[in-house]
């Protein structure tokens, strides 16, 4: 029985070489994409302590409450 990786690389293998290159860079575009967003959520993460005394304080409990 054939895996998922298995059919797609058959697919990928009847393309035209053209469209191979596609089919890559479109591979790198998600692969690019995942590590953006992790990333942000990194940063974002690491700068929420910084901002956490800015952010917590009783003048804008009021915004917390929306």
């Amino acid at each position: 029985m054939a895996t998922r990786r298995d059919l797609l690389v058959e697919k990928i293998s009847r393309l035209p070489p053209d469209r191979v290159v596609e089919v890559e860079d479109f591979v790198d575009f998600l692969a690019q994409r995942d590590t953006d967003r992790q990333l942000v959520h990194m940063n974002a993460a690491a700068a929420e302590p910084a901002f956490a005394k800015v952010w917590d304080n009783p003048e804008d409990d009021v915004y917390d409450r929306l």
